[in-house]
C-alpha cells in the first residue's frame, strides 16, 4: 500500500501573548525579520480530503488569510487554554460551505470549556440569523485511542503542561506535534520513537514551570532522534537567526508559515 501524504503549515509559533508582545520594545519585538513575528500556536494539515486544524488560536482568522486557506473541515484540540482555543468563533462561516457543523475532536475537559466559554453557540433559543453562532459537533477523544479525521490517523499521547495540568500531543505517521509541555512520560516517548519530524515546545533559554526551555527540548529531541526538530511556542527572548546559529544542525526554531510534508 502506498504511503499517504499531507502538507503541514505552522500557522502560529508564538507564546500565549504572541511576539511582538504588547508594550514591549525589545530587539525581538521591534525586529524587521518576519520570522521574529509569531502569532499564537496552531497548525494546519492539508490533504486531498480537506484541511484539519490543530487548535484555534486567537489569531486564527489572520493566520488562515495569510496562508490562503479558505476552508477548515475539522479541528483537533491539544487543550483548552485561551491561546489555543479562543479563535473558535471564526469557524462560523465554514458550515455554510461544508453543509454541516464543524467537527471538533477533543477531550471532555476541552468540550466543557467550549460549552462554557461559547454558551451562546449551544443555547436553545433560535439565533437571530443564520451564521450568528458557530455550528459545532463534538467528537470525544482520549489519550490512548487512535482516531481518524479526513483519512488522517492521529495517535494521541499524554503530555504534562506543568505539575497539575495535562494536554495532548499527536503523532501522525512520521510526524509528531508536542506543544505546551515541560514533561513527556516514558509511555509517550515510546509512541514518539521513530518520528522523522518533531515539533516541540521550547519557550526560552531560561527554565519555566510549564514549558520546556530550549536546552530541555533539545535533550528530548536527542532521546527521540528525529531527522529534524522544530522548536515552537517561542517567546521574545529568542531571536530567530541568533538562536538558530547556536542550535545543533538538525534542530531549529520554527516560524509562522513554515511548511513541510508528512507521510503515514
Amino acid at each position: 500500500m502506498s504511503a499517504k501524504s499531507a502538507e503541514v503549515t505552522l500557522l502560529g509559533t508564538g507564546t500565549s501573548v504572541g511576539v511582538p508582545a504588547l508594550g514591549c520594545d525589545c530587539a525581538v519585538c521591534t525586529s524587521e525579520n518576519p520570522k521574529n513575528n509569531r502569532t499564537r500556536c496552531s497548525l494546519a494539515i492539508q490533504t486531498e480530503e480537506g484541511t484539519i486544524l490543530i487548535d484555534t488560536a486567537p489569531d486564527m482568522r489572520t493566520q488562515l488569510l495569510r496562508e490562503k486557506i479558505p476552508l477548515v473541515h475539522a479541528v483537533v484540540y491539544t487543550h483548552e487554554h485561551a491561546d489555543h482555543l479562543f479563535g473558535l468563533d471564526d469557524l462560523r462561516l465554514f458550515p455554510f460551505r461544508l453543509g454541516a457543523p464543524v467537527p471538533l475532536f477533543c477531550e471532555d475537559s476541552v468540550e466543557a470549556r467550549i460549552r462554557k466559554s461559547y454558551d451562546y453557540a449551544f443555547s436553545k433559543r433560535e439565533p437571530t440569523h443564520p451564521g450568528a453562532t458557530p455550528q459545532l459537533e463534538f467528537e470525544t477523544i482520549n489519550d490512548t485511542d487512535p482516531f481518524t479525521v479526513l483519512d488522517v490517523e492521529f495517535q494521541p499521547l499524554r503530555l504534562s503542561h506543568g505539575p497539575h495540568f495535562d494536554v495532548l500531543g499527536f503523532r501522525i505517521g512520521n510526524f509528531a506535534y508536542c506543544t505546551d509541555t515541560n514533561f513527556i512520560p516514558d509511555s509517550s516517548l515510546n509512541i514518539l520513537a521513530g518520528v522523522e519530524t518533531l515539533v516541540i515546545d521550547a519557550l526560552r533559554w531560561k527554565k519555566h514551570p510549564t514549558h520546556f526551555s530550549v536546552n530541555e527540548a533539545c535533550e528530548v529531541a536527542k532521546r527521540i532522534q528525529p531527522q529534524r526538530t522544530f522548536l515552537t511556542h517561542i517567546c521574545h527572548d529568542l531571536e530567530h537567526d541568533e538562536t538558530n546559529a547556536s542550535l545543533p544542525p538538525d534542530i531549529e526554531l520554527a516560524y509562522d508559515g513554515l511548511r513541510f510534508k508528512i507521510e503515514w
